[in-house]
């Protein structure tokens, strides 16, 4: 299979990224392992060293394999997909009455028409009081090992209560909550649908607007016709930022699998008190100033970027990584200056575009009284 030609030099083209791909190292954890093969194991949010024997370089056919979207959606056993726990779940995302003041609902902070982001720098919490993150998308959330920038929730379960009862989000008890929805009537059926035989009680509020946040994944991408074999479906310019991505630039070491993320921690340099991971492991240097990797569906629709909302394009992110960012203890062995020139640049921003699909508006339900 070919991944495609560029100015008419496609071999050329398929066995200078198929060399540069087996020379990078695999990322387990956040740290670097020796040659391009799976099946070490990690611990979500730790650095970990592993040594992986060295095997047959990766081919074009492999990488596309990477990259191709799942099948299914993963629900975990003890919360499976129900019909009616998303219904349930889509009424209590947008349901403003969650929160304290009556003011905000979940999609407040995570908006379909801003890429499930809010389209700001930082969060606006409680009172409108700007919170000290961006709000993260949960586009794909399904797939994800961890929750928060910090990796404070280790379940989508967890993650739904967590802005809800924060007093500077939401700032909604849970007691207080379960007494407001008890009162609406409409909910009850929904409830009892969901939920059969069973007291309305905070964990369903969480396992309701999980199982609906689950059902939230990024549409059939431009980049996903190509790497199915349509050679017309992104352009030259993309296809050349491809072959960057995964050799010079290097963003797959982090940005990886067909969601590219890998799920774990990195300090990427940027200026910031933040210590992100750090402060849930204080003793590992690595993880001082980390935060989790984004993964890069829909990124199009997501700015402004980073944890902090401080990097306003994604020009301005290819920017950012080619200057490599802050040298300090703490910075990621795999952020370092790239000297990308401004056609690569340019090259790496037109493939990141092609992992924006055309999205299905979400409709707005009518919320239960």
């Amino acid at each position: 299979m070919r991944v495609g030609s560029v100015g008419g030099r496609g071999m050329t083209f398929n066995l200078r990224i198929a060399a540069a791909i087996a020379a990078l190292p695999l990322i387990v954890g956040g740290v670097e392992t020796a040659g391009l093969r799976s099946g070490a194991a990690a611990v979500v949010g730790q650095p970990i060293s592993t040594v992986v024997p060295k095997g047959p370089p990766a081919t074009i056919d492999q990488l596309r394999r990477d990259y191709k979207r799942p099948a299914t959606i993963p629900f975990p056993a003890d919360n499976p997909y129900t019909m009616a726990k998303v219904a349930l779940g889509k009424a209590l995302y947008f349901d403003t009455r969650l929160s304290g003041a009556y003011a905000q609902s979940c999609a407040s902070c995570h908006n379909p028409g801003y890429g499930w982001g809010d389209g700001q720098p930082k969060g606006v919490g409680a009172g409108m009081k700007t919170l000290g993150r961006r709000s993260p998308t949960i586009i794909n959330a399904a797939f994800g090992p961890i929750f928060m920038w910090d990796g404070r929730a280790a379940s989508l379960e967890e993650q739904a209560l967590g802005p809800i009862k924060t007093d500077v989000e939401m700032n909604m008890p849970l007691d207080h909550l379960m007494e407001r929805l008890k009162v609406i009537a409409g909910y009850g059926p929904m409830f009892a649908a969901a939920f059969p035989n069973e007291v309305i009680k905070p964990e369903h509020v969480a396992r309701a607007i999980a199982t609906f946040e689950r059902t939230v994944v990024s549409p059939q991408a431009p980049f996903d016709a190509w790497i199915e074999g349509d050679e017309k479906a992104i352009s030259e310019q993309a296809k050349r930022g491809f072959a960057l991505f995964n050799t010079k630039a290097g963003c797959n070491r982090c940005h990886s699998g067909w969601n590219f993320t890998d799920g774990s921690f990195h300090d990427i340099g940027l200026t910031s008190e933040d210590v992100g991971r750090g402060k849930f492991l204080p003793s590992i240097i690595k993880m001082q100033h980390a935060f989790k990797t984004p993964g890069l569906r829909e990124i199009g629709r997501r700015g402004p970027y980073m944890h902090d909302g401080s990097l306003p394009s994604l020009e301005a992110v290819v920017d950012h990584y080619d200057t490599g960012g802050i040298d300090r203890p703490s910075r990621s062995d795999l952020i370092k200056p790239l000297a990308l020139t401004a056609s690569e640049k340019t090259d790496l921003v037109a493939f990141m575009w092609t992992l924006t699909g055309e999205v299905d508006p979400m409709t707005i339900p009518a919320l239960p009284r």
